[in-house]
């Protein structure tokens, strides 16, 4: 498939609400000395895949600096797809609507929290997509030094209810590898999530990513982590060594 039917076939729509409660302003905050939206933003227009990047927000100010970034702005979202109960997949579905989504094969959710994803990332999924022939597809980022098998509640006396009670005991290196999803990007067809309005659809598959370009910032935690590997990721870059 050449360039050019890659970017006739396929959008990006980058959901971007105005209301944070855990990090406050996080998708126009600055990190590491530009809007957190600006990263995501640069990574869609990079990697040429894409006929139009959109930014669906309720966000008049957010909006300024998608479009600042270079991305589309053509309607605000309403109230109704922009608070903490909706999920994301309906506010992307939206938007597809809204710009004739029908026009397109493929689309892309990029989520801003996730501001490490790199063009090369966007392009080496999109492949993936494409050869899987999957209807979606979903990043995931391998679970790293905290094995998830050996997870516990603490119940209200503090004693250790284990969630896989089978395999509490079980040493880490005999047990299967876990995944966990990742905001990062989500392809599906069109016509998959115009009518399912979810990535969520029984057939979707998983595309592995480096957890150090995963990162979802939902707190301050994950806000000074993303910060460190940035700044290690533009040294590197500065020096030569990647």
């Amino acid at each position: 498939m050449t360039g050019e039917r890659r970017r006739a076939g396929a959008l990006a729509i980058i959901p971007a609400r105005g209301g944070s409660r855990r990090v406050p302003g996080k998708n126009i905050r600055d990190l590491v000395g530009r809007p957190a939206l600006a990263y995501t933003v640069d990574a869609a227009l990079e990697c040429a895949l894409f006929a139009r990047v959109i930014v669906t927000t309720d966000s008049e100010q957010i909006a300024d600096v998608a479009v600042r970034c270079g991305a589309e702005v053509p309607f605000l979202r309403p109230a109704a797809l922009a608070d903490d109960q909706t999920p994301v997949s309906a506010a992307t579905a939206d938007a597809l609507d809204r710009v004739g989504g029908d026009a397109f094969a493929n689309v892309a959710q990029l989520m801003p929290n996730c501001p490490l994803r790199t063009a090369s990332d966007l392009r080496t999924s999109y492949e993936t997509f494409i050869e899987s022939g999957s209807v979606s597809q979903i990043s995931v980022a391998r679970f790293g030094f905290q094995t998830p098998w050996w997870a516990v509640q603490l119940d209200g006396d503090r004693r250790m209810v284990p969630v896989f009670a089978d395999r509490i005991t079980t040493r880490s290196q005999d047990l299967p590898e876990l995944f966990c999803p990742t905001g990062a990007v989500w392809w599906a067809h069109t016509s998959t999530l115009m009518r399912a309005r979810t990535f969520h659809v029984p057939e979707r598959t998983g595309w592995e990513m480096p957890w150090q370009r995963a990162v979802d910032i939902d707190t301050e935690d994950d806000w000074q982590l993303a910060e460190l590997l940035l700044r290690r990721t533009q040294s590197e870059e500065v020096s030569g060594v990647r």
